[in-house]
This record gives structure tokens, sequence and C-alpha cells, in this order.
């Protein structure tokens, strides 16, 4: 948790001093924020550390998660260059309200435990479907959003709706072979998807915003390389 955390972390700041703060650029950020975010509550969930619960580190990371989708889904429009007000007011009000819900009420998020190799989180379970069935659809309307535009744009911008699509795949297919390999490893999606996005996060700095910004192709990802060598 914190090796993940600390990747996404750092590869939010190499962004930052790599690119101009474009809108594109600061969604990247506020994204790998969110999971970095979520990972350290992971690890506090399970270490109860400064000064706060492991209820409260759930609830964290719970709020951190649920600003994902929408966050994806805003960057897309952004690459794309379209302005799809209504949709993402919509989409971000959606996750306002649970995140609010699961931060604030005592029903929404009642426990967790730490098993090790993932935090299980007991939500209530009308709340968890409905956060389930919000996430999912969110999270697949990005990766439609972005190959239907994908077929129209300019090559660099092609590129880089491809690559983000690429990034959504790479947390959500795995995540759910494992979920039909073993199915008592539902209650712990939410950790387990998070665990997969370090791909996404890794995609985004190494080929999306490279592509955007009409970097050749692999010169992402060479530039990443070459900065954690240098911190070695």
């Amino acid at each position: 948790m914190l090796a993940t955390f600390m990747i996404e972390i750092v590869l939010a700041i190499w962004i930052v001093l790599r690119y101009r703060l474009t809108a594109v650029t600061r969604l990247c950020v506020v994204i790998l924020i969110c999971l970095a975010t979520f990972q350290l509550a992971e690890y506090n969930v399970c270490e109860g550390s400064w000064g706060l619960s492991s209820l409260t580190w759930a609830r964290v990371g719970y709020v951190a998660i649920t600003l994902l989708p929408p966050l994806g889904l805003h960057l897309a429009t952004r690459i794309a260059g379209k302005r799809n007000h209504r949709m993402l007011a919509a989409s971000y009000a959606i996750a306002v309200v649970f995140g609010g819900y699961f931060m604030l009420s005592e029903q929404g998020l009642g426990a967790q435990a730490c098993l090790g190799n993932y935090v299980i989180f007991e939500i209530n379970p009308w709340a968890s479907k409905l956060h389930a069935l919000y996430y999912y659809s969110l999270l697949l309307a990005g990766v439609a959003y972005s190959l239907h535009y994908a077929g129209s744009a300019r090559p660099h911008i092609a590129r880089a709706l491809k690559s983000l699509s690429f990034g959504y795949a790479a947390f959500m297919l795995p995540t759910t072979l494992i979920n039909i390999i073993d199915p008592s490893t539902m209650t712990g999606i939410p950790s387990i998807m998070c665990g997969f996005a370090v791909i996404f996060v890794v995609v985004i700095a190494g080929d999306m915003l490279p592509a955007y910004h009409k970097w050749p192709a692999g010169s992402g990802v060479a530039w990443i390389k070459k900065a954690f060598m240098a911190r070695g």
C-alpha cells in the first residue's frame, strides 16, 4: 500500500514539474492524488495511525475513490476537447451525495477489516449496490466516450483517448477476473481495483499525457524510468 502510494505521489509531482498546468494536467494530478489518498487510507485502516480511527480512515478512502469516476469522465471530455456540462455536473453531484453519505452517515460505512492483501469495507447493502451501479456505469461511460471520440480526433488526441481507455481496462478487467475466479473477493473490490489502478497511473503518466502533448510513443515511459533511476 505504501509502495503504491509513493508511486502515485511521485508521478503526480513529476507531472506537475514536467507539463504545463492545463485542465488535462490538473485532472490527471487530482486523479493520482485521490488514488494515493485511498492507498494511504488503506494502510492506516490496518495501522490506525495519525490520531484517526480505522473507521475514519476507511471513510476518507471511500470518499477519495468515489470521486474517481466523474474525474475520469471529465478527463476524457477535456482530452477530446468537448464540454458536456450537464453530464459532468450530474456525475459530480452523484459523487458528492455518495461521498457525504459515506463520510457522515453512521449507516453508510459501518466497519472495515484489514486482510493483509486487501481491505474489506462493510457498507449498507442497498447503498453498496447503488454505489457499484454508479461506479461501473461511469467507468464504462468513460471508456465508451474515449473510444467514440478517438475515431474522429486528430492522431495525437486519438492516441491519448485510446491510451485512457486502455488504462481503464488495465484495472477493470483484472478485478473482474479475480471476482469471477474467487467470488469471496467481491467484498474487497475497491481495494483490489485500486491496487490494479497503479497500472492506470503509469499509463496516464507514461503514454496518455505524452500522447496528448505530441511526444513520440514510448518517450513518456523513458522519461519516467530515467527519473526513477536518477532517484535511485
